[in-house]
């Protein structure tokens, strides 16, 4: 192959364990693809499954997607890459993907090599690195100090193109990959093989959603992407779905500050010549993407630490006078149960998540207040050291507030509708991201172990 030929890359869906229609894929198939690419995993979910170590996609779930890419890519001799295994990348998260592939190849009887990638990096690397001063903060993330290090659970690096152009040199027929920039899986192999490494990256960052950059968009379709010399192409697999230069362009900006400026590992995407071109009803066409590199070679790492456990509960409320008079209350209530404690149980995190008027936004909401509001939705969230404690502190400020008398009250049955019986759930282990910082590094691919098996 040279890049006289268009490259070929069917991307399954958003996230591994999102699924996709089976006729989609096999319209895929029908392109005949140089690589079978899925993104397993992101932050999106919060820093929980990443410190807690395990995935926020179904088992079940993936081991279906992976069940039909791992069929068709070995019996077509076609690559197949996954990036961030697990959801979040670290050890557990890649281990429980592996067994996943390897349940997948003894049940299928499949016959394959596997480059594995790791991407977790112990404290005492991070704590070196970190008095060297190779540690900075990503906005906006504060400076990092040696105790948050100990306190972390996992802390992961996200790879760039390096360890899988070094993975490629062996030939596997799977590469399973721990945290990943998104783009690279999909971006890797064209590179290899001397496409543009701007247009692929930013075809992977398309891809990397799969669908979603259709109209109508979907996390869980499939969706095609063709690399020529100078120009990418995306077309969706489904014929319900259509890529236009809105919407390509639109996911283009995705998650991004800046309009123009995409950065990643190694530099960054200038996006200020781009052109986005319709060149049939349903296929985008894209070109003058450049990619310009860094000053220095920086990964991002991610670290996500516990500190204490959940208890939440629901409730609702209509009173046209409660709802006046929430703001009110709510400083009550938490007066009530400060004064309730004092001197026992203080090291409490108390939260009111007040839907129908700002749950979504919070301070960000740009029109507050309850006017014309008839209802709302009310979430009680406590965080302390034991799940006791936070039973116990959530218990109470539910019972207070539920009985909690306001001026022109005139009901004393209670102020709040509750939709379930137990009123109080326990939501577990509470993590935070304890690390977001970027780690400056001589060589990005000796950070990123690999192993190859095969199964």
């Amino acid at each position: 192959m040279t890049p006289k030929e268009e490259f070929r890359i069917l991307s399954t869906t958003a996230i591994l364990g999102y699924g996709f229609p089976r006729t989609s894929f096999e319209a895929g198939m029908a392109r005949k693809p140089h690589l079978i690419a899925v993104d397993a995993g992101s932050t999106d979910p919060g820093p929980y499954y990443l410190g807690a170590g395990v995935s926020f996609t179904d088992r079940g779930a993936v081991k279906r997607d992976l069940e039909i890419m791992l069929k068709a890519g070995i019996s077509h001799k076609i690559p197949v890459v996954i990036g961030t295994a697990g959801g979040s990348g670290a050890e557990p998260h890649l281990a429980w993907c592996r067994e996943i592939i390897e349940e997948i190849a003894r049940e299928q009887k499949l016959r394959f090599t596997m480059t594995i990638i790791h991407a977790e990096l112990s404290k005492d690397f991070i704590r070196d690195e970190f008095k060297k001063g190779k540690i900075t903060p990503l906005e906006p993330a504060p400076a990092l100090v040696e105790e948050e290090i100990n306190a972390t659970s996992h802390i992961v690096a996200q790879m760039g193109l390096e360890p899988f152009l070094a993975a490629l040199d062996d030939h596997p027929d799977v590469i399973l990959a721990g945290r990943t920039y998104d783009p690279v899986c999909f971006a890797a192999l064209p590179i290899k093989e001397g496409y543009d490494r701007a247009l692929s990256l930013h075809l992977g960052k398309i891809l990397e959603c799969a669908s979603i950059c259709a109209s109508p968009g979907s996390g869980s379709d499939c969706m095609f992407g063709y690399i020529g010399k100078d120009y990418f192409r995306v077309e969706p697999l489904n014929p319900a779905r259509k890529c236009t230069t809105l919407s390509v362009a639109a996911h283009t900006l995705y998650e991004k500050t800046n309009p123009y400026i995409l950065p990643g590992p190694g530099g960054h995407l200038d996006l200020h010549e781009t052109q986005f071109e319709q060149e049939t009803e349903n296929i985008v066409r894209v070109r003058g993407t450049r990619f310009i590199p860094g000053v220095t070679n920086t990964v991002k790492l991610e670290g996500a630490k516990p500190i204490g456990f959940r208890t939440v509960s629901i409730a609702g409320a209509r009173d046209p006078i409660m709802i006046a008079e929430i703001d009110r209350i709510i400083r009550g209530v938490k007066e009530r149960v400060a004064d309730n404690f004092q001197g026992t149980l203080e090291n409490y995190h108390l939260r009111f998540n007040i839907y129908g008027r700002d749950g979504v936004m919070g301070n960000l909401e740009p029109h507050p207040g309850t006017a014309g509001v008839h209802e709302l939705g009310i979430i009680i969230e406590a965080i302390a050291p034991t799940q006791g404690q936070a039973d116990t502190i959530c218990a109470f400020t539910r019972s207070t507030m539920l009985h909690y008398g306001y001026e022109g009250r005139r009901s004393t049955a209670g102020n709040l509708a509750f939709p379930y019986s137990p009123s109080d759930f326990h939501a577990g282990e509470v993590y935070v991201f304890s690390i977001y910082h970027l780690l400056a590094t001589e060589d990005p691919a000796a950070l990123f172990p690999r192993e190859t098996v095969r199964l």
